[in-house]
């Protein structure tokens, strides 16, 4: 089989006030991500991995935040536009590895309602999607609660 590979990273400042949104779902925190679309840092980067895997170039590329189109968009809407861009194209997800860097809130009990939503907007198990999450130890502008972000790898494959 013909398999290739892409990394994505994302990053967003975070505001008290805003819905804070993660891996597809809400997230119940005190602040959320400015941002043009939801701001959902881990299917941004889950979106890029896979764009970079299939040489579509970005995700900014693909879904630029200067169209009105993509205004506080459902990211879940990205990566379904995603997927359709690699099956086009008879790609398939082998699978996909990605972590969650922030300070707090602490995510374990919210990662396999994460892996559900998103294994649901790409039509694949939830077993093909690893999420980890990891702090800074207080350090950088995520251990300062001022953002989040994310980076993933996904790995793609000819079908």
């Amino acid at each position: 089989m013909n398999y290739r590979i892409g990394t994505g990273y994302d990053v967003h400042k975070l505001k008290t006030g805003l819905k804070f949104i993660l891996g597809g779902i809400e997230i119940n925190h005190n602040k959320g991500c400015i941002a043009h679309s939801d701001g959902d840092v881990l299917i941004h980067a889950i979106c890029d991995a896979l764009i970079g895997a299939g040489n579509l170039r970005d995700i900014g590329y693909n879904f630029p935040d200067t169209d009105i189109k993509y205004k506080n968009i459902d990211s879940k809407i990205l990566l379904s536009k995603t997927i359709k861009l690699l099956r086009d194209r008879n790609y398939e997800i082998a699978n996909i590895d990605s972590t969650i860097i922030l300070q707090k809130p602490k995510i374990c009990n919210y990662i396999q309602k994460m892996q559900e939503t998103l294994a649901k907007a790409l039509n694949i198990s939830p077993e093909q999607i690893s999420i980890k999450a990891t702090t800074t130890e207080g350090l950088g502008f995520e251990g300062a609660e001022e953002g989040v972000s994310a980076q993933a790898t996904a790995l793609i494959y000819l079908k």
